[in-house]
């Protein structure tokens, strides 16, 4: 049977009081019960791995401190041909026993030859780091770089520059694990991707033969870059050398050229700057 608020013994206003005090009571039972069953897990942490974490924050009152923490991340650069052209002892021609071939403007020939490569110009930053030691700098080492000139050609190589040995380079790695070449831009010659050759040693000292070499690779010219210099004057040949070849059909870069790619900034009436970070297991 029904019974309305008049039929009730004490009336449908005792009913809610009494409801209310009860749902009160159930909410501070289930809050002491969080409570006591969160107070465990605070001594669980013990099995976090620092390096799988990547933030930690810890609040006092007001104050707020978060630590963060961050693995630095490179990887081995590709090893490489050093080409037919090197002149690195590989054959009878040897320019790292040049005096003068410690330089940072490469441009112009040395040790006698009095030749000056013509073309765009370019500053080439390369950074060593070792990737067995969380990338850390390389200072101390000796990296040579070598590339054609503004036709294509190879001094000490190509016919007409036999006599020039401009274009080549050595220079040790500072505290930053850096060096810095001047040079000119690269022609895209017929069957390569425009490029730039480098090779690594150990020191300067030992920076006197291939045998001595821990690391050869290649740079590849970004094509943003080689389509605004190649437009100029004294590059023509090679717009239609680069419209015959890609990454993707180049014999030293089409099975992956991302770690040897650089950034490259600029224009051609300011010059342009390349930067690459090289990493090594040294």
């Amino acid at each position: 049977m029904h019974l309305d608020d008049h039929d009730h013994p004490h009336g449908l206003g005792h009913d809610l009081t009494a409801l209310n005090a009860t749902i009160l009571k159930r909410r501070r039972a289930l809050a002491w019960l969080a409570g006591a069953t969160a107070l465990p897990l605070i001594g669980c942490g013990g099995s976090d791995d620092a390096s799988s974490s990547t933030s930690t924050t810890t609040t006092t009152g007001t104050t707020t401190t978060t630590t963060t923490t961050t693995t630095a991340s490179c990887s081995v650069i590709p090893t490489e041909t050093n080409g037919p052209y090197p002149a690195d002892g590989t054959t009878s021609l040897n320019a790292l026993l040049l005096s003068g071939i410690v330089r940072s403007d490469i441009r112009s020939s040395f040790a006698g030859a009095t030749g000056v490569a013509a073309g765009i110009p370019l500053t080439v930053t390369l950074t060593l780091v070792n990737t067995a030691a969380s990338c850390a700098s390389l200072a101390g080492y000796a990296i040579y770089i070598w590339h054609c000139n503004q036709a294509g050609l190879y001094s000490l190589y190509s016919t007409g520059v036999t006599g020039e040995n401009y274009l080549r380079g050595v220079q040790e790695t500072d505290s930053n694990g850096q060096v810095t070449f001047t040079t000119i831009f690269p022609a895209c010659y017929s069957g390569r991707w425009p490029h730039i050759h480098f090779e690594v040693y150990p020191s300067l000292a030992t920076a006197t033969s291939v045998s001595h070499v821990v690391k050869t690779s290649q740079i590849a010219m970004t094509k943003t870059a080689c389509d605004e210099v190649y437009a100029t004057s004294g590059y023509s040949a090679s717009v239609t050398n680069l419209s015959q070849i890609s990454l993707a059909t180049d014999n030293v870069f089409s099975d992956g050229a991302t770690l040897e790619t650089p950034t490259i900034t600029g224009s051609v009436s300011a010059g342009y700057a390349l930067a690459l970070t090289v990493g090594i297991s040294a």
